[in-house]
């Protein structure tokens, strides 16, 4: 039987992709960050020493960004949908009971 998509909700479809992105970034930022926090110098400008550490705000606001531009495109992404959809036709797939 074929079907169609006829309107994806934005609100609904922009709140799971975006704490997907979210919880998706998170274990490659942990991977990107161990490495990062031994390259940081441990030395300021005119020899001050300045420790940097691991760069722990990257580690926190990164996937909150994620999170909020996932959002915001796939909500645009499904309001432009349910705009066009008359006249292009929506998302057409195939799909069977199995007895």
């Amino acid at each position: 039987m074929k079907t169609q998509i006829k309107r994806l909700a934005p609100h609904q479809n922009g709140k799971v992709f975006g704490v997907l992105m979210a919880v998706i970034t998170l274990p490659i930022y942990v991977l990107m960050m161990i490495p990062i926090s031994f390259m940081m110098p441990k030395v300021g400008p005119a020899g001050n020493p300045i420790n940097f550490g691991f760069p722990f705000m990257m580690f926190v606001f990164m996937p909150i960004i994620y999170l909020v531009f996932t959002y915001v495109f796939v909500a645009f992404g499904c309001w432009l949908y349910n705009k066009f959809y008359k006249l292009l036709g929506g998302f057409e797939f195939e799909f069977s009971a199995d007895e």
